[in-house]
């Protein structure tokens, strides 16, 4: 237990001084190791660690799923969507901010990333809020919650990792997202709506637009809902494994890229080399978490804190409160991924261990749906707001504590719905019960 809590400070000590955090995970992973066992031991332990990640079929559907999101990107899709959105709603006081939240949904589900969907929204819905006089707080608030959806709705990257690394079943688990991911569109609007309530100036009201003219937006969506129903619809139907249907969704957005006339052989090139970047950096993240997490596993920390929880007499409820409370915490201090692949081999093989009186396979999708709303909100919390960062790189004129003042709404918004899961565990299990 000592070896494994001083496991951990060393690779938050390592981060602290800008060290990767796939390198410091592999190095303390590595060399804890090399304590409990030998030098030989953990050597081969590298070795088999990397060796099976890139060889696993169950991962080679992140990289499509990244793939997939970035020639939607690339095709336009966004900006339809976010027309669309603007087509109903944005005639509203607080409406563009709204629907940069719709655009946000319906692109997450066909990307899976935050970072991308924050990214892609801010070159789409930032200038028409400015040009219509939108407080920057309100705007990038929007676009930075917004972008958060990315890691629930389906297909999810951070879901599939999470599947893969405790066993639970992905079409599950994307089933799951769907109702929270709702509910998050819900609560968001609900925040714009007080934030335009307290302060009309923040989000006026645009043109309303004849319903001949909103109609005619509606074609534009076309191709994401079409490519939805292909990979989800595919998935929930039993037709494709998650792993097929990621290359048809890939395959789908690269023709309609080429449909659109919006890919030159330049432009495929820079969708290659941005999805191998981008998934050279999550298998590394993973590799190095994978080490660690034997490491920990070999110290015996999960069975001690079962033993511990055994002894003081905890309730399950408690146990899951005490971790959400952890994952809040980390959460100001380190990237959501991260986060994730650091602290899962300890809290689900204690989740496993507690009753919560419902199977364990319900109970390992409702705590994998609770822990990515808990990182979604790290996503916009300071210190360490990723999609914050990332809204500051677009948009350099803009302060970054303009920013984290925008998102305060939407991350009170989200520790509602983190509540709402808890206390309800049927509004992400009643989905993948019916499915």
């Amino acid at each position: 237990m000592i070896a494994a809590l001083t496991g951990f400070f060393f690779v938050l000590l390592m981060v602290f001084v800008r060290v990767p955090i796939a390198v410091a995970m592999g190095i303390v992973g590595f060399l804890g190791f090399v304590t409990v066992r030998d030098w030989m031991p953990s050597l081969a332990l590298v070795g088999l660690v990397a060796r099976t990640t890139v060889e696993s079929y169950e991962l080679s559907v992140v990289p499509l799923f990244i793939l997939m999101g970035n020639f939607v990107s690339r095709a336009g899709i966004s900006d339809d969507l976010y027309a669309a959105s603007y087509a109903f709603v944005g005639h509203r006081r607080g409406g563009l901010a709204m629907s940069t939240i719709f655009a946000c949904g319906g692109f997450s589900a066909i990307c899976g990333s935050s970072l991308a969907t924050a990214a892609t929204m801010a070159r789409v819905a930032a200038p028409p809020m400015r040009r219509y006089g939108y407080a920057d707080t309100l705007a990038t608030g929007s676009i930075a919650a917004g972008g958060t959806l990315g890691i629930l709705i389906p297909p999810s990257v951070i879901l599939v990792l999470y599947g893969i690394m405790t066993q639970t079943d992905i079409r599950a688990l994307f089933a799951a997202g769907m109702v929270p991911g709702l509910l998050g569109i819900a609560l968001y609007l609900a925040a714009i709506r007080w934030v335009v309530w307290r302060d009309p100036a923040a989000g006026p009201a645009g043109e309303r637009l004849p319903m001949a003219q909103r109609l005619h937006a509606l074609r534009g969506v076309w191709p994401m809902i079409l490519l939805f129903v292909i990979v989800i619809g595919g998935i929930y139907a039993g037709i494709f494994t998650p792993t097929e249907s990621a290359g048809i969704g890939a395959f789908g957005a690269f023709l309609f890229a080429l449909a659109r006339r919006r890919l030159t052989t330049r432009g495929f090139a820079e969708v290659l080399r941005e999805t191998a970047i981008t998934t050279s950096a999550l298998f590394m993240v993973l590799i190095g978490a994978l080490i660690f997490a034997n490491f920990v596993n070999a110290t015996g920390m999960p069975a001690t804190l079962s033993a511990w929880v055994t002894a003081n007499a905890l309730s399950p409820f408690s146990v899951l409160l005490l971790i959400l409370a952890v994952y809040l915490l980390l959460g100001c201090v380190l990237e959501s991924m991260s986060m994730l692949l650091l602290t899962i081999p300890v809290f689900s093989a204690l989740m496993m261990s507690l009753d919560f009186g419902m199977p364990q396979a319900q109970t390992m999708i409702w705590f994998g749906i609770l822990v990515v709303v808990a990182t979604e909100i790290s996503l916009i919390t300071p210190p360490i707001g990723m999609n914050v960062f990332t809204l500051s790189a677009m948009l350099p004129d803009v302060s970054t504590r303009t920013i984290f003042r925008g998102v305060t709404p939407f991350w009170c918004a989200d520790l509602v719905r983190l509540a709402l899961l808890t206390l309800i565990p049927a509004l992400s299990l009643t989905l993948p019960a019916l499915l």
